[in-house]
């Protein structure tokens, strides 16, 4: 697939608000600082599409970006940031929750796992909660260039090995680098396959 536009159209707090059309929209979510949004700008190819931050817990809002006129990717907050208020916890929640239930557009949502970390049991909870509701979803394990290709291999097979102890069948996964560009050409394929045969009853 080739990207020749990729802009940001709307933030907010609110599904309700969310662009009313019959487009796609694949979601992007996993715990803060799990590369995000390096990840959304090097599917797109744009460096400064989604903000970056050094500091965990920045995104506070879905955010859509516009792909060719013909889909969306929507970022959503991360979870699992302990340093905020439980208020501010319980809204992110409820927001996160609503978009993925609620959001008849959304066809796929990408899970972000660290790839450098062992199973961690926010990620295997929010899976399962994603299975028990029948949600569409696919696994990207990021950073895999931050150290070497058989330690990122030996985690991501942990990781699908724990998940096989409650999943008869495991979902589409992928091994990511936002700064090597590994599985962009992999997830876009993906994306254009389901574009190809999804429709929209907005």
């Amino acid at each position: 697939m080739l990207i020749k536009k990729a802009e940001f159209v709307i933030s907010n707090s609110n599904v309700k608000m969310c662009p009313q059309t019959n487009a796609p929209e694949y979601a992007f979510i996993g715990r803060s600082n799990v590369g995000k949004s390096s990840l959304i700008n090097m599917l797109t190819g744009r460096k400064g599409l989604a903000k970056t931050s050094s500091m965990p817990g920045k995104t506070m809002l879905i955010n859509h970006f516009n792909i060719n006129d013909q889909w969306y990717i929507v970022d959503l907050p991360g979870y699992g940031y302990a340093k905020r208020s439980m208020k501010e916890q319980a809204k992110l929640v409820e927001m996160i929750r609503t978009y993925v239930l609620l959001r008849q557009q959304m066809v796929n949502l990408f899970v972000l796992i660290d790839s450098r970390h062992e199973p961690q049991r926010i990620d295997l909870e929010f899976i399962e909660w994603l299975g028990e509701n029948g949600v569409p979803f696919s696994i990207v394990f990021t950073k895999a260039d931050k150290q070497s290709h058989a330690k990122t291999m030996t985690n991501v097979r942990t990781f699908l090995k724990k998940l096989e102890e409650q999943w008869e069948e495991l979902p589409p996964h992928f091994v990511t680098s936002a700064e090597t560009r590994q599985g962009r050409d992999e997830i876009l394929d993906y994306i254009e396959g389901i574009n190809s045969e999804v429709v929209i009853q907005a």
